[in-house]
């Protein structure tokens, strides 16, 4: 059994899965590393098994294809990430040292994005602070394989699956946040404006607190992508 399980849902993700999979193996050989497939029509399950990680397939949606991911997974911790996201510097050691504290049940990094804007930068330092506005899988997921299992796992959502699992764990327990921030791609920002994006985000968030179904949201994040021209990715 390995002491973490890095757990990546992909889709499409031929462009950065090989990298992301190289870096994590780099920083620590012993580390488990499943990619969580949802059906790529790329070369991502190649890449990927190429580069060193366990494949396995399932359902699109990161909700099911975490929970597959962490049914094949054997570390005492999980740590779920997203393919377009790097850790910082020493992050092994930060969560080593963290969750040696037998207190500490989940935690997240802090959130940076690849380029500076004066947008993503505030949005980037909101996400500093745990609450059920600011905590999302961007920042990286690590929880106690036990307190995964205790939740029942990520909801099967195509969206808000993250934020759901935050709720469910910060009623039970506190989310720590980690000092030292991962980096994730602003591609979505990029590509479609990163104030219309935000606002699309925020309009999405809004409908979700007011209780509509994830499946409704994501067929609006379906349509809202066709409208925007973005890449099928998740």
């Amino acid at each position: 059994m390995s002491y973490l399980s890095v757990i990546i849902p992909t889709l499409n993700e031929a462009t950065n899965i090989g990298a992301c999979v190289t870096a994590l193996r780099a920083s620590d050989p012993s580390i488990q590393i499943i990619v969580a497939d949802g059906g790529s029509r790329d070369q991502t399950v190649a890449q990927a098994i190429a580069a060193g990680a366990t494949v396995v397939s399932a359902p699109r949606g990161r909700g099911p294809q975490c929970n597959a991911g962490a049914a094949a997974a054997n570390g005492e911790l999980l740590l779920f990430l997203h393919a377009d996201t790097s850790l910082p510097s020493g992050a092994y050691a930060l969560v080593r040292a963290t969750f040696a504290n037998p207190r500490v049940a989940i935690a997240k990094f802090r959130l940076s994005f690849d380029i500076r804007h004066p947008i993503l930068d505030l949005v980037a330092r909101m996400m500093w602070i745990d609450s059920r506005f600011s905590s999302y899988g961007d920042q990286g997921i690590v929880i106690r394989r036990d307190l995964f299992h205790a939740l029942g796992g990520f909801p099967e959502w195509p969206l808000f699956e993250d934020v759901r699992l935050f709720e469910l764990a910060r009623a039970r327990t506190r989310i720590h946040v980690l000092p030292a921030a991962v980096v994730t791609s602003a591609r979505r920002f990029q590509a479609n404006g990163a104030l219309k994006q935000l606002l699309f985000d925020v309009m999405l968030w809004t409908a979700y607190v007011a209780g509509v179904s994830p499946f409704t949201i994501a067929a609006r994040y379906e349509r809202g992508k066709s409208g925007r021209g973005s890449e099928e990715r998740q």
